[in-house]
């Protein structure tokens, strides 16, 4: 039998930067295709909430050169706020690490690997360190920066500063890369910026392709979103590490002020009532009889606490002790405490989470983007309210269909999460079993393979639940897979609406020919029976038909029937 030191002998510490190394596919770097589109796109939605953030209308170029068979330089470029130097070596060679990942906001990246996933993918293809160009708006930083991946760490190989006379401002990175493919396909570089330009109407975004070509989506809108805000966590949507971690780490000098100023919708007068329902808690565990225990639990479900607490003698010395671990510094809760008080919440109720953080496109411009890039002859979008998921995890849905012009036959589904296209693993996604589960035949859609219609899905939120780091599919949560058919409903009575219209007036415009087809003979006829002039006549019945089917249409605007939400 092997001795244990001989078993460790090869023991090692993996560290965060050596394991996706070992693992790119985890990121989306798997098929020629679309790691080439996953290095652009972590690299573009760097650049739109940088700009956003600061309040600047995106102007973002990407560069697609080809040095050599399967072996691209990449660069894309943008007018943001710029980084400051001594953060060029986190952003761009830290894996988790960031502005967004620690922050309860919505964002298009959330964990703090994308860009530096990107530098990642670069070094271990084609060996050479990443060029970037950026400043704040003083001088110019010119620095080639490399990840150590033993240290997950980020170095600076070679740097350069420059003169700023005209106080260019952004960022601008270079990545070389091996093992990809530029192809214009749907889940290609172009097919992903040209997405990313219907989501985001307000940026205006260029792509120069391999043989030169350059492609131009301008900006249909001068509305810059409105940065998102940080929002507190709600008590149903945490776990009791993150309110251990976040004791810890607070300023506040009392757990009381703790829950009452980090949390949203605890008040002073919620952390009495929590107090309540810890102690009765603690009171029930030491029931004996699993039957009655069972009993309470339920009592205290339906918000009896007070009840439940009566049921026991001596409950006020419990209820003191909680109250006086309410005012002891937050540094020194305990494991089994914060477990006590997240096991509590899931007793009380609370409001909904507040829903200002949350962004979405907007009607407006949902229909703007689709218009400037798709032309349609029909389009419409709906925002819904905001909800929430997991019991307090805040999102919103919005949809956009587009229908006919220069669409061409057949459906398509753009699926986006906080603005970001959605390419791949499209079959495991929320929003593409939301989408199959409608009967669009019931909205004057019979042939949906055939038909000329682009529904475009958006899910809003500031923690979107993505199947893997890859963040390519929404995983199916009821609550979103709910709201996501209630806005694609509400679409596509819309254009129900237009296409019963439509129907009605290519009908009426078929039996107004078919009299007209007619006139001249009536006319003749009745010319030589009252010996009126034919053209007069002929002008008379002309006029009737018109009028009467003028009126006809001004009768039957907007009658097409209700379908029930049960599609």
């Amino acid at each position: 039998m092997a001795e244990a030191s001989q078993l460790f002998k090869e023991f090692k510490i993996q560290s965060v930067s050596e394991f996706f190394r070992r693992n790119a596919a985890m990121l989306g770097y798997t098929g020629k295709v679309r790691s080439l589109t996953t290095l652009v796109h972590e690299a573009v939605t760097n650049s739109l909430d940088a700009c956003e953030e600061a309040g600047i209308p995106p102007y973002i170029r990407v560069e697609i050169e080809e040095l050599g068979r399967e072996h691209y330089k990449v660069v894309v470029e943008d007018n943001g706020p710029g980084i400051p130097e001594k953060y060029i070596t986190h952003v761009f060679g830290k894996m988790l690490a960031g502005t967004k990942a620690h922050r309860n906001i919505q964002s298009r990246g959330q964990q703090g690997i994308g860009i530096s996933g990107a530098v990642m993918f670069a070094q271990i293809t084609s060996g050479k360190a990443t060029r970037v160009i950026t400043s704040t708006g003083d001088e110019i930083i010119e620095a080639w920066v490399k990840i150590d991946v033993d240290r997950n760490e980020g170095k600076i190989v070679k740097k350069e500063k420059h003169p700023n006379p005209d106080g260019w401002h952004g960022t601008r990175i270079e990545l070389e890369v091996k093992n990809v493919k530029y192809i214009r396909s749907k889940q290609g570089v172009y097919w992903y910026l040209k997405l990313t330009a219907i989501a985001n109407p307000h940026a205006h975004i260029e792509l120069i392709e391999p043989d030169g070509r350059l492609i131009v989506f301008p900006r249909s809108s001068d509305e810059i979103p409105e940065p998102p805000v940080e929002m507190k966590p709600h008590p149903k949507g945490v776990l009791t590490d993150d309110v251990y971690r976040m004791a810890k780490k607070t300023k506040r000098t009392t757990v009381r002020r703790f829950l009452v100023g980090e949390f949203s919708r605890i008040s002073d007068k919620k952390v009495d009532e929590l107090v309540e329902y810890i102690a009765a808690l603690r009171l029930i565990k030491t029931v004996e009889d699993k039957k009655v225990q069972e009993q309470l639990y339920e009592r205290l479900m339906k918000g009896e606490v007070k009840a439940v607490l009566r049921s026991f003698k001596g409950y006020t010395k419990v209820v003191k002790q909680v109250a006086k671990m309410m005012e002891k510094p937050p540094e020194k809760l305990t494991w089994h405490e914060a477990e006590e008080i997240v096991e509590a919440f899931k007793y009380m109720k609370f409001l909904a989470p507040p829903t200002h953080g949350l962004r979405p496109i907007g009607e407006e411009n949902i229909e703007k983007g689709l218009k400037g890039i798709l032309k349609p002859e029909f389009v419409t979008a709906v925002t819904r309210p905001p909800k929430v998921y997991s019991g307090g995890i805040p999102f919103q849905v919005e949809v956009g269909l587009a229908y006919g012009g220069e669409i061409p036959s057949g459906f398509e589904l753009l699926r986006y999460a906080n603005r970001v296209p959605l390419l791949f693993d499209a079959g495991s996604c929320v929003t593409t079993q939301a989408a199959r589960s409608i009967d669009w035949k019931r909205y004057r859609v019979d042939d949906l393979d055939r038909t000329p219609l682009v529904l475009m899905i958006n899910v809003v939120s500031v923690h979107v639940p993505y199947t893997g780091t890859g963040k390519q599919s929404i995983a199916n949560d009821e609550d979103i897979y709910n709201e996501i058919r209630l806005a694609i409903m509400d679409a596509a009575r819309r254009l129900q609406t237009y296409l019963s219209g439509k129907h009605r007036r290519l009908y009426q415009v078929k039996r107004k020919k078919t009299f007209e087809k007619y006139v001249p003979e009536i006319a003749r006829a009745l010319s030589i029976l009252t010996g009126e002039p034919e053209e007069k006549i002929r002008e008379y019945f002309l006029n009737f038909i018109e009028s009467h089917f003028a009126s006809k249409e001004a009768v039957s605007e907007g009658a097409a029937p209700e379908v029930s939400e049960n599609a």
